[in-house]
């Protein structure tokens, strides 16, 4: 599972799907025009979701 962690006041958030209960895992949505957005996604395809924000800012995720 991922583990995200605001860099500002150390806060950290583990999240599951509501339909199926897996737990999230981290993953690179890239846009049309070449950017990039960390998101958070169901390992059983029922979706994704912008990553988590705290202190006005992108939680980052290290993934082992």
């Amino acid at each position: 599972m991922a583990t995200y962690e605001c860099s500002s006041c150390g806060m950290s958030v583990n999240a599951t799907c509501g339909h199926c209960d897996a737990p999230l895992v981290n993953a690179v949505l890239t846009r049309d025009d070449g950017s990039t957005v960390q998101v958070s996604q169901c390992s059983n395809d029922h979706g994704k979701i912008k990553s988590p924000l705290c202190c006005g800012a992108d939680m980052a995720c290290s993934l082992a």
